[in-house]
């Protein structure tokens, strides 16, 4: 793979014999390799240092030894934040949510939060410690979940469960402000009952509209990704992909079990403010490629159908990100 070119739109012997540039601590760069060129027309970069770059332009990748991560930005695709640990990710990640929750919070005095499974909840370990137990104003929070399993909410299978035990039952989050499905009924019923409670929490004002496309508009929904590309309960291939009129629909023959579950559909999922895609493993990297390389296939994985209108910004450990 070539590196794309670097390009400043100030000669590099002016700028760096500057006076001021001079005078500040001296950081390593490394020249850092991404699949595809990244296109920025004016990008100023900022270390983790708190020291303000200089002002480029041109397409280029870049790695600066100083932060934990690495970061590009691509239109359509997003911003992508590659951490040397899922550690560093879980750090990062924390205080991207708490930083969004203080200033939509501090706006508009609720902050809606949608949740998925698997490995998301471990992810979200650091937002139950200091700082930002203390911190963080869990009384406006309202948590929904992207898709669940239809089982008992005690079942090992159960996302609720998932959240509860590794995040919920350790933040202050108001009892009433979490909205877990209604396990009790079958699939098709669970999912036009919990659809019912959006378009409820939509006309009480809890939820917010898109106008755009008329779909309820979450602040944020935390997805995971399955080494297949699925995401939520959206499988390859599967006709529910497809979906475009219902905002929450139920599937009995997953490939992944347990069979039947319900999911947010892809218009309600892309018509969210942000979305942050955290993925870690080796065993994802395919997918990753896939959505953030050069693939030329026809048949778009689900995870290349996430696309929102508002922010996009990928968490991937470097094994998650070892094929770009």
């Amino acid at each position: 793979m070539a590196c794309s070119p670097l390009k400043f739109s100030t000669p590099l012997r002016s700028l760096f014999s500057s006076t001021s540039l001079r005078r500040l601590p001296r950081i390593p760069f490394q020249s850092s390799r991404f699949s595809q060129p990244v296109t920025h027309k004016t990008l100023t970069l900022t270390f983790s240092t708190g020291i303000r770059g200089v002002s480029c332009s041109g397409s280029f990748f870049w790695r600066a030894k100083a932060s934990m991560a690495d970061t590009s930005t691509e239109k359509g695709k997003g911003k992508v934040e590659v951490f040397d640990s899922e550690e560093d990710l879980s750090v990062s990640l924390a205080k991207y949510i708490a930083d969004l929750a203080d200033k939509l919070s501090k706006e508009k005095g609720t902050f809606t939060v949608v949740l998925s499974g698997g490995s998301l909840i471990k992810s979200l370990r650091k937002l139950v410690e200091p700082p930002y137990i203390d911190s963080v104003d869990w009384s406006t929070w309202q948590v929904f979940w992207v898709d669940e399993r239809l089982v008992p909410k005690d079942h090992v299978d159960s996302n609720y469960k998932l959240a509860f035990d590794g995040f919920l039952s350790k933040v202050p989050i108001l009892p009433g402000h979490a909205y877990s499905i209604n396990d009790a009924l079958p699939a098709e019923g669970a999912a036009d009952d919990y659809e019912t409670c959006l378009k409820h929490l939509v006309t009480s004002g809890v939820i917010g509209t898109s106008t755009a496309t008329g779909f309820p508009k979450f602040d944020i929904v935390l997805l995971g990704m399955g080494p297949d590309g699925h995401v939520a309960s959206l499988f390859p291939g599967h006709s529910l992909i497809k979906e475009n009129e219902k905002w929450v629909t139920f599937i009995k023959d997953s490939p992944k079990p347990p069979p039947e579950r319900i999911t947010f559909t892809f218009p309600v999922i892309n018509s969210s403010a942000h979305i942050a895609l955290v993925v870690c493993g080796a065993g994802k990297a395919v997918p990753v490629q896939a959505a953030l390389g050069n693939s030329q296939n026809s048949n778009l994985l689900p995870v290349q159908m996430v696309s929102p209108e508002g922010e996009l910004v990928w968490f991937l450990d470097k094994d998650a990100a070892s094929k770009l």
